[in-house]
């Protein structure tokens, strides 16, 4: 054999060689790295919700509505003061006072029937004896 076959044949040697070692298949694990020893880190709380805003109060917001809707009945505008009864009333659906003042006006109107039913409605919230009174009086 030629030099130059000897030196082809020893080099495609070398390269089947180094082929077959890169693709032999190894047991032996990658060495796992282990993270440096530290201090357990404090337990984590759960965030607290954001705290709510406090509700607003409505004692104040129907008490000028009641004046006003005294008012328009005492001009006999009845209309105008059930509207602002109603309007109270969505702001303080449990305030007996607005029930006795719709069942008041109501009977000004001169429509009985729905005085004793709202009048009948406003026991179920009325604030005082005097206010549960009148109710039952109307309700009658």
């Amino acid at each position: 054999m030629s030099r130059g076959r000897v030196l082809i044949s020893l080099t495609f040697g070398a390269m089947l060689a180094g082929c077959s070692a890169m693709s032999t298949t190894d047991n032996t694990s990658a060495p796992v790295v282990k993270a440096p020893a530290t201090s357990p880190a404090p337990p984590v709380t759960p965030p607290r919700p954001p705290a709510q805003p406090p509700e607003p109060s409505t004692s104040g917001a129907w008490q000028p509505l009641l004046k006003k809707a005294e008012q328009s009945a005492a001009r006999g505008d009845y209309e105008q003061a059930l509207a602002l009864l109603e309007r109270a009333q969505r702001i303080a659906p449990t305030a007996g006072a607005i029930y006795l003042q719709q069942a008041q006006v109501h009977r000004a109107r001169g429509d009985m029937a729905q005085a004793r039913s709202t009048a009948e409605r406003g026991l179920l919230y009325c604030d005082s004896s005097q206010q549960c009174d009148a109710l039952r009086g109307l309700s009658r």
